[in-house]
């Protein structure tokens, strides 16, 4: 599969929310959305920290590493230890407004050095054989022109990036929080499509505020990927049809939460141990149940059960029987039983565990 193909649906890197573990759980749900990690700063890895930041599961390919930095030889060691640790891609963060990365001069403010970035771009290029890829904004404070942009994407180009994700909104580097900068400024959805249509030749992903699969859809003609952020962490399983509709997979049956639930509660049992917190695992789940009877039981019981000293892997096991108890009188809440295997995450001799359970 191209790297055009690979992008045609992502799940957008995430500070504190797609570490491993959550990664793991998307892959569950789908098998071919493409995952990012967690910001990495390249700094950490120059001394020494890779397995902290770049271990991970097998199975999560495809899967890229982002990389926060300013400093060539940096981000070329950094790309050389993606390829080591086996990713798929690493994509360069020129996106980042918090103050925190502006200080460390990388992230949004060096969307005002596009010559510099030319170079950390080719300094990246020539130390890894894997796609180097560059997510940026449409531009900071007053400086969002559209030539701009496009003398931005010029020198991305010349050092020799593979595909630019463009978040559709410009950044404000002083006066708004990192969240606000996720809100307040309106998206500009025309500005990366007038984009593609001055770079034909350059795959574009279009990222910010995009909530489901239509939409993405909808953008999957014009531009050549469209990257899910937050909507995909709240709400996981929007990306359940993704394989079918997005990547055309017709042939996988359909998988179910509890399913997942379980085989995950498999991953986290395999990597626990007491003096890991283990709502560092359950955090990842609020979401899964979302729009379903008993949705706010499960959320509930994973967060009391998972705070308590001592607690491990069986508050997962806690939070599917209490959602089972929750049920109005008349049936099992919807997607609770676990398949025959037909999900590729599911295991016939395992029941879900509920309140009818001997």
């Amino acid at each position: 599969m191209s790297i055009t193909a690979d992008l045609r649906l992502s799940v957008a890197p995430m500070m504190d929310w797609t570490d491993p573990a959550c990664r793991y759980l998307l892959r569950l749900i789908s098998r071919h959305t493409r995952l990012y990690t967690e910001m990495v700063p390249v700094q950490a890895l120059w001394y020494g920290r890779a397995e902290r930041f770049l271990a991970g599961h097998p199975d999560e390919s495809p899967v890229a590493v982002q990389l926060g930095g300013s400093d060539p030889e940096q981000l070329a060691h950094a790309s050389a230890l993606a390829e080591q640790w086996g990713y798929d891609e690493v994509n360069l963060n020129v996106g980042c407004p918090s103050s925190r990365v502006q200080s460390g001069r990388f992230g949004a403010c060096l969307m005002r050095e596009p010559t510099l970035v030319r170079e950390l771009v080719a300094s990246m290029r020539e130390s890894t054989a894997l796609p180097v890829t560059v997510k940026s904004r449409i531009g900071v404070d007053d400086d969002d022109r559209f030539d701009q942009l496009c003398h931005f994407t010029e020198q991305i180009v010349a050092g020799g990036a593979d595909v630019l994700i463009v978040h559709a909104r410009k950044a404000w580097l002083q006066g708004l929080s990192p969240k606000e900068n996720r809100e307040v400024p309106p998206l500009r959805y025309e500005t990366v499509a007038a984009l593609k249509t001055a770079f034909p030749d350059l795959p574009i992903v279009l990222n910010g505020g995009i909530r489901s699969l239509d939409t993405a859809a909808e953008w999957l003609g014009p531009l050549d990927g469209v990257m899910i952020g937050r909507e995909a962490y709240h709400n996981p399983w929007l990306l359940a049809d993704a394989d079918a509709r997005i990547f055309g997979e017709r042939d996988r049956p359909p998988s179910d939460r509890t399913a997942v639930a379980l085989a995950y509660r498999d991953y986290v049992a395999a990597r626990w141990h007491g003096g890991i917190p283990m709502t560092r695992f359950t955090r990842h789940l609020a979401g899964l149940f979302q729009g379903l009877p008993g949705a706010r039981v499960w959320r509930r019981t994973l967060s009391e059960a998972a705070a308590r000293k001592g607690a491990g892997p069986e508050v997962i096991d806690a939070a599917l029987a209490a959602r089972a108890c929750a049920v109005p009188a008349g049936g099992r809440p919807a997607d609770a039983a676990v398949s025959n295997d037909q999900s590729g995450v599911s295991d016939p001799g395992r029941r879900t565990p509920d309140c009818w359970s001997p």
